[in-house]
């Protein structure tokens, strides 16, 4: 009896289980992460003027694929990528079979790193420039699913299949409000190009940069791509001011802001005894500017006492030059011990080509972040040598104590040789 009550017991939970796997299918978790997955589609110019050999003494062509390859290497598991061509296969005359010559050379799905590198690999410089017709097939190409949606476009030219201007196309695709971001790449600096693919990137909350070398090139797609893997977060738009004491209290988020020439931007945050100030500012030039040029993001007390800084410099090769600071705040035993107000300051040194206007002001990003910091001294110390120096301590009585072993055993061992 006892045991036809053990096998009906384990018939019902097998039951159950069977029961539970039919509702709650393996498959159903795996098709929720495929459907928020972050998509990403690569749009290559691959027409007739990538042969030009300006990049680090290499062809447009070969520095595309480099990048590529590193890029490649580089992807989240998380992100489902594809590229897409413009110009690779058409190498006649006739305009209009020039302008449908767009093609997904590597569908936007799960990475496989080999098949896409060798498919980039195949790639030549052959025709035209239909980048309109190309970003029209890009939105088809990451159509469906709840992540992230980001075409990274990177070209030498202009379109060359107007009417279909791309401007209008990148707003097309905007108000279809599918939530798909255009981020462009120009290869050599031309104004007319910069414009276009400026607008491009515009029209869909998009970045712009010029880049003119190798690394540039993959880094700045890295960023990308590593971006559509991130959270969206939307930033918040802000207005410093021109000190601290009138400057506004941010708590941690992105912020945006315009600074024009020769202008300081101010910003105050609060930071408890414990916690660590994380800060970055990206600053962009949208218009002409000299070559040369620089940001400085300062962190000072209220009293103007600098506690840290970050900078950086630029010669031209890029429109976009960022840095950062950290500032931990040290602990305190009073646990009623005030926030202490952190001022940031942002000054740039771009500076108007001739005949440029000056407003509105050069776009602004603000990181800010504040985060708990080490526990405790011991933590902090951990960075260097720490709670290492006991073990420190203890490999130099011991390198001692070995020395003073060894000399007595030498001594031993000459004393019986002349013994012998």
């Amino acid at each position: 009896m006892i045991r036809r009550q053990r096998l009906a017991a384990g018939l019902g939970a097998l039951l159950a289980a069977l029961a539970a796997g039919l509702a709650f299918p393996a498959g159903a978790v795996a098709d929720e992460t495929t459907a928020m997955a972050p998509k990403v589609d690569l749009v290559i110019d691959v027409s007739g003027s990538m042969r030009a050999k300006d990049i680090d003494g290499q062809s447009r062509m070969a520095a595309a694929k480099q990048a590529f390859n590193e890029v490649l290497d580089a992807t989240p598991e998380e992100v489902q990528l594809g590229i897409r061509t413009l110009g690779a296969n058409y190498p006649g005359d006739d305009r209009k079979t020039g302008c449908k010559d767009t093609a997904q050379l590597y569908p936007v799905g799960p990475l496989n790193r080999t098949e896409a590198k060798t498919a980039v690999a195949t790639l030549t410089p052959t025709g035209w420039t239909p980048i309109g017709p190309a970003l029209l097939k890009a939105a088809d190409d990451l159509q469906g699913g709840e992540g992230s949606k980001r075409i990274v476009l990177i070209s030498d030219g202009e379109d060359t299949c107007a009417p279909l201007d791309p401007c209008e196309v990148a707003r097309e695709i905007a108000a279809k409000g599918i939530g798909l971001t255009i981020d462009t790449l120009g290869l050599v600096p031309n104004a007319k190009m910069r414009a276009q693919l400026s607008c491009i990137a515009e029209a869909t909350g998009g970045t712009y940069t010029s880049v003119e070398h190798t690394d540039e090139l993959t880094d700045r797609v890295n960023q990308l791509v590593d971006r559509a893997a991130d959270p969206v977060v939307v930033p918040v738009a802000t207005e410093g001011a021109a000190e601290c004491a009138k400057a506004p209290t941010l708590k941690s988020g992105l912020y945006t802001d315009r600074e024009e020439f020769g202008q300081e931007r101010w910003y105050r945050v609060d930071v408890k005894p414990g916690q660590e100030l994380r800060a970055a500012v990206s600053v962009a030039a949208d218009r002409a500017v000299s070559p040369d040029y620089g940001v400085l993001l300062r962190a000072v007390t209220v009293h103007d006492r600098e506690i840290v800084r970050g900078e950086a410099a630029g010669t031209g090769r890029t429109d976009v030059i960022s840095t950062g600071l950290r500032y931990p705040k040290a602990d305190s035993d009073d646990e009623n011990a005030p926030a202490e107000t952190v001022c940031l300051q942002v000054t740039h040194s771009f500076a108007a080509a001739a005949g440029v206007k000056a407003t509105p002001g050069l776009p602004l990003e603000l990181t800010v972040d504040v985060v708990d910091g080490p526990s405790d001294a011991s933590d902090v110390a951990s960075f260097g040598l720490g709670r290492g120096w006991w073990l420190l301590g203890a490999l130099i009585v011991a390198g001692f104590l070995a020395g003073l072993v060894w000399g007595w055993l030498s001594r031993w061992r000459v004393a019986v040789w002349r013994t012998n």
